[in-house]
């Protein structure tokens, strides 16, 4: 069977979310985890190269922490994801911020009986 171009091309306008690249993890979501890892560990490791009068060597074990959270991270986030909707942790995360007041939830919290308002 022969596909052509349009036939490709047809098929990828319909992907309803990105797909997974790592562990589960799509390419935007180990992006995030990257950015985090590398403004964690870099500073750490170079305040540690430095506490030893090798900053360098701690930007090389600083890499070294940042590939290794990316594939723990990653690997959590396949366990989290595991048989759920998708955008599930992303809608958790959001709660969680809401319940530390660090962010407004844009979503609905209230539980209980609804009515439409009318008698």
């Amino acid at each position: 069977m022969v596909e052509t171009a349009g036939e490709r091309r047809m098929m990828a306008e319909r992907l309803n979310e990105e797909p997974p690249v790592f562990r589960g993890c799509s390419s935007t979501e180990l992006v995030a985890i990257l950015v985090a890892g590398t403004i964690f560990w870099l500073p750490v490791g170079i305040a540690i190269g430095w506490l030893f009068g090798r900053a360098m060597m701690g930007v090389g074990g600083a890499a070294i922490m940042v590939l290794a959270t990316v594939f723990i991270a990653a690997t959590v986030f396949q366990k989290i994801k595991k048989g759920r909707p998708t955008g599930y942790y992303q809608q958790r995360c959001r709660l969680a911020l809401h319940r530390a007041g660090l962010m407004r939830a844009p979503l609905i919290l209230r539980s209980g009986t609804w009515d439409v308002g009318r008698r």
